[in-house]
């Protein structure tokens, strides 16, 4: 869920793409024209999108909340990419906001009147928003609530805004309740800001594996992303798609969705593809899936 990115997540990853363990090694530092991200191809259909502000624990800073929007609408329209992992550089994922950067925006809004002032803080709400809401949107990456989170074991869960005096605001409050079961311990987290250690995310379901160190994570983030690039794209897509709708709405309206999504998505080669490698006993790697 998005509150990863509002709060601390230590030596984590959010994965939606890639492939092998040859992407392990930092591409080096931002990609033009990006400032914030580091962006690198380590295997075919794998894009590897990497938080690159080591120096300031990765805290987001202005250019992060827009370049993350580019970013992430480029590799949607990127036929070659099937799978993103999204990880940050250095000993941390990302420390949160970095509020001395955005200090003028929160805390000297535009205005003349309270009216006014209310609609800019409100705008600038809704575009921090987006930067996450993106993500969600690209039907390739699919949705961050049920997408997989991978992390090291030494790594902690923070939602960080009660602390310095305002309620998270682009996403936390929002996805969280729908990612872990507990309302309960949704509430603990974010009214109390407490740590929340890798063993209970894990067990809470927020997480779906837990690995040693951070060279294991990536290297085990790298072999699920190629087992997902190795599926048709169109199945891909399809289930993240109706995953997503199915959270939002009603069993019978996500069973009504499906149909009319499958009334033209069945039509795939993908299928008879799929198929034919399972009668001769080949795995999903062995079939040439052509791109969207």
């Amino acid at each position: 869920a998005n509150f990863v990115s509002e709060g601390i997540f230590r030596r984590s990853l959010w994965l939606p793409t890639v492939n092998t363990v040859r992407a392990m090694s930092s591409p080096g530092g931002p990609v033009p024209p990006f400032t914030t991200l580091s962006i690198s191809r380590p295997a075919n259909h794998i894009t590897h999108v990497e938080l690159h502000r080591p120096e300031k624990r990765n805290a987001m800073n202005k250019a992060f909340w827009s370049e993350m929007v580019d970013c992430f609408n480029q590799i949607a329209e990127d036929p070659e990419c099937r799978v993103v992992v999204f990880s940050g550089a250095g000993k941390l994922f990302t420390a949160g906001i970095d509020l001395m950067n955005m200090a003028g925006d929160l805390l000297q809004p535009k205005g003349s009147d309270t009216a006014r002032i209310s609609w800019y803080l409100r705008r600038i709400v809704a575009k921090y928003q987006e930067t996450f809401s993106v993500i969600e949107k690209v039907p390739l990456l699919g949705l961050p609530p049920l997408v997989m989170y991978l992390l090291s074991q030494d790594a902690w869960f923070q939602v960080k805004e009660v602390d310095i005096g305002l309620a998270a605001d682009v996403g936390t409050l929002q996805r969280l309740p729908k990612v872990i079961g507990s309302r309960s311990l949704v509430n603990e987290l974010a009214l109390t800001a407490r740590k929340m250690y890798s063993d209970e995310a894990k067990s809470s379901g927020l997480v779906s594996r837990v690995f040693p160190d951070k060279e294991a994570l990536m290297a085990g983030a790298f072999e699920v992303a190629g087992e997902i690039a190795a599926r048709s794209p169109v199945a891909v897509q399809g289930t993240k798609i109706n995953l997503l709708y199915s959270r939002d709405h009603s069993v019978a309206e996500g069973l009504q969705f499906m149909a009319t999504w499958n009334m033209s998505m069945l039509q795939t080669h993908d299928l008879m593809k799929s198929a034919q490698a399972a009668l001769e006993k080949k795995g999903p790697k062995d079939v040439p899936f052509s791109k969207l």
